[in-house]
């Protein structure tokens, strides 16, 4: 793989640390923001592969910032991956739009696998069709 772009949009310092940590293993460059602002912000630049997305963040919610990045066509391939530790506080629309969710705590091993499986299974549909 190529090192794709993985976002980490996560507020907690350490769990964001551990996300960028496992997708930098799974063969991504990441690049990790702390508040959902400035997460809009990048996106309005940037095209990542995968972006692992908190719901409860300052600013921005991860709700509305999910949102955002299904009405924009430039991140139509984008992989999200919600962390949640409340999954019951989950809308049917976040649901709906999320590639993955993650019940947290999430592991490294975790996050690294599935954020591998995931984006290995978009290039070869994308390959293919």
């Amino acid at each position: 793989m190529t090192h794709q772009l993985a976002l980490i949009i996560e507020d907690e310092p350490y769990a964001s640390e551990i996300f960028s940590k496992a997708l930098q293993k799974a063969g991504f460059e990441t690049e990790a923001i702390l508040d959902g602002g400035l997460a809009l912000t990048r996106l309005a630049v940037v095209v990542p592969a995968v972006i692992v997305l908190d719901i409860n963040l300052p600013s921005v919610s991860g709700g509305d910032i999910l949102q955002a990045i299904r009405a924009d066509p430039r991140l139509a391939k984008t992989h999200v991956i919600i962390t949640t530790a409340g999954p019951h506080l989950l809308s049917d629309a976040i649901r709906k739009n999320a590639d993955l969710i993650l019940v947290k705590p999430v592991s490294y091993n975790q996050l690294r696998d599935l954020a591998i499986r995931l984006y290995s299974d978009g290039a070869s549909k994308t390959a293919e069709g």
